[in-house]
């Protein structure tokens, strides 16, 4: 069974080129006979032949010359080989890649034709042997990407070619892009069971060695998956957690002044009186008599149990019972604002690694379509009809590709270190996107009501009413200082003598206390005048967020609206794009036209689907920031979710 595989390769000829009339279409082409059954000498059937670079005619050279051109060649069975605009008399190496910095070389000897050669007519050809040589370029190239850092991001999207037939996997080491597609899937499936995503349950944790933190594991996860991850770890979003825990504390601080305090207070005293002198004399003349040991120390214990409750303090225990509650609504609201804002950073480096990832692809696409036009520059320098100009073009144009495949490999590599940092990753563990670019959801609201709603949802202007209402009982209880303070009271008192065979005593009382601070020197006043001034600054700082919140949300409507038109505008492109190609290969093969009209149109194409893509990701990163904007997650059904 034939196998049909595109290879790009290079064909260099040395002997007498003869210019004919354009080529007919490959379909057109004749079948030459086959005649080989000798292994060493394999007769070669021409059929058809797409240059991806300029063809030009070639009149006058000395058999002398080498020309080398690249030509991705259709392969059956046998190599197939046919000079669109020349037909080659003499020896010919057709050189396929083998591996990112090698390739395969076969020698070819073309037959002197016998009579005239029609246009289309191919002559005979043989093969007579092989060999594999580097490509200086090529590995040029691969150490560039061996000093950059490698990402596991799949890439969906090849090399365009001009050729669309089937490629199989196993031979397919030429196609730089299919070989890192392959490598990240095998990463992507591997990471699947590895290493786990969430960091290390101890936030103390340091790492002391370089094991620690080298990446050992990439997973690709999706945007969902990455907003619980984040949900999950992010230590931002845990404080404020932690915070709305510290303040539900004050509140039920605050309300214990609702209830009476009881406290116990005990002590023991050792006293001991001083004999008087006449009985110290008495015990000096009678050393010898014994005298009656006397225990002239008193122990006394005493305890008091006393009971206090607030009976009027002028307002100011409910004015800091209500603020207290006034701060955990507020702290409640703080946790919405910064998980609405970790899911908008977390979502918009997602986009940005997605960008990142596209960015490298088109670098890399690039680089292969430089690498080409190098190897047809110097081609054409050798062949005597290219000038040392264009090849320094080439050689410029290259290296500032491979400048732009390492920047864009370093962006790729910060945007997954970033959504990494974001998502608080075990030190060990890297990520990449696994979801596709498309866009998203329709917004089904018009300004105007998407405006009226951000009004009703944003926590930020409840924060800012909160706020003011904590001002409010703030200057109530500076207010309250120079009110009367009421209370009640009981207390019992205990103390007994334990060396002594006395009762106990025991005493009780209760009653009222009230205590009036008559003046201060007007400090409760101006504390209570700060207090007041806070309220202004609260109502002050609503407005502005007011005006803060409408201008973002026409600021990603707005976005969101071009972008969107973007994306029709773009695939609008493509199509005649498309078609610009479609024509240039008609041209191209009717020999009416240029190589170069081919490039072109590629490259068109490419860009127009580039364009696309980013107007994707805006129209993405819009919508998520008019839904933070709007805060449409309190609403529901959510938008329904359409196809642009």
């Amino acid at each position: 069974m034939n196998r049909h595989i595109s290879y790009p390769l290079i064909a260099i000829g040395i002997g007498t080129f003869i210019t004919t009339a354009p080529s007919r279409s490959a379909d057109a082409l004749p079948s030459p006979n086959v005649s080989s059954s000798d292994e060493d000498a394999v007769s070669i059937s021409a059929k058809r032949l797409v240059a991806t670079e300029t063809q030009s005619r070639v009149e006058q050279h000395t058999p002398e010359r080498m020309v080398e051109r690249i030509y991705p060649v259709s392969f059956t069975n046998e190599i197939s080989f046919y000079p669109a605009e020349f037909i080659v008399e003499g020896s010919v190496r057709l050189t396929r890649l083998t591996s990112q910095s090698a390739r395969e070389s076969t020698e070819v000897i073309i037959e002197k034709p016998t009579g005239a050669i029609a246009p289309g007519e191919v002559p005979p050809m043989r093969k007579v042997g092989s060999a594999i040589e580097s490509d200086p370029i090529l590995e040029t190239v691969q150490s560039v990407e061996n000093q950059a850092i490698e990402t596991a991001q799949p890439i969906d999207e090849a090399t365009p070619t001009i050729e669309s037939d089937t490629i199989e996997s196993d031979t397919i080491e030429a196609n730089t892009v299919e070989a890192n597609t392959v490598e990240s899937d095998t990463i992507e499936s591997e990471s699947s069971a590895s290493t786990p995503l969430d960091p290390d349950s101890n936030p103390l944790f340091v790492p002391t060695q370089p094991e620690q933190v080298r990446i050992v594991d990439t997973q690709a996860i999706t945007l969902e998956q990455a907003v619980e991850l984040a949900f999950r770890n992010n230590p931002e979003l845990q404080i404020a957690t932690l915070e709305l825990t510290r303040n539900q504390a004050a509140v039920r601080e605050a309300r214990a002044a609702l209830l009476p305090t009881l406290d116990f207070r005990s002590g023991l005293t050792i006293q001991e009186t001083q004999e008087n002198s006449l009985t110290d004399q008495l015990s000096q003349l009678l050393p010898e008599q014994d005298q009656p040991e006397q225990d002239d120390a008193d122990i006394n214990v005493q305890g008091t149990l006393r009971l206090d409750y607030d009976l009027y303090t002028g307002g100011r225990r409910s004015a800091l019972i209500r603020a207290a509650e006034a701060r955990v609504r507020l702290q409640e609201l703080q946790v919405e604002v910064v998980s609405e804002q970790l899911r908008l950073d977390v979502t918009s480096d997602y986009y940005d690694l997605q960008e990142a990832d596209e960015q490298v692809r088109i670098a890399r696409a690039s680089l292969v379509e430089a690498q080409q036009n190098l190897r047809d520059t110097q081609a054409l320098e050798q062949a005597g009809v290219g000038t040392r100009f264009d090849v320094l073009q080439s050689e410029v144009n290259l290296a500032n590709i491979q400048q732009e495949l390492t920047q864009a490999l370093s962006v790729q590599r910060t945007a997954q270190r970033q959504l990494a940092q974001r998502l608080n990753l075990a030190s060990q563990v890297d990520i990449a996107t696994a979801d596709p670019i498309a866009p998203t959801e329709a917004w089904e609201l018009s300004l105007e009501d998407s405006i009226v709603l951000s009004f009703q949802n944003r926590a930020e202007l409840q924060q800012q009413l909160l706020q003011r209402e904590i001002n409010q009982e703030q200057r109530r209880v500076e207010l309250a200082q120079n009110r009367p303070q009421v209370s009640l009271f009981a207390q019992y008192d205990v103390s007994d003598v334990l060396n002594r065979d006395e009762d106990v005593d025991g005493t009780y009382s209760f009653g009222v206390q009230m205590s009036w601070q008559l003046f201060d020197g007007g400090a409760s006043r101006a504390r209570a005048d700060q207090s007041e001034t806070d309220i202004l600054i609260a109502e002050q700082r609503f407005a502005d967020t007011r005006n803060q919140i409408r201008f973002q949300v026409e600021e990603a409507f707005l976005s969101l609206q071009a972008n969107q038109n973007n994306i029709n505008t773009a695939q609008l492109a493509i199509a005649q794009a498309t078609e610009a190609l479609r024509l240039a290969r008609l041209r191209f093969q009717a020999g009416v036209g240029t190589q170069t009209d081919v490039l072109r149109s590629q490259t068109e194409l490419t860009r127009a689907q580039v364009n696309l893509l980013r107007a994707t990701l805006g129209y993405n990163r819009s919508l998520v920031t008019l839904r933070r904007a709007v805060n449409y997650s309190r609403q529901s059904p959510r938008p329904q979710v359409v196809t642009i």
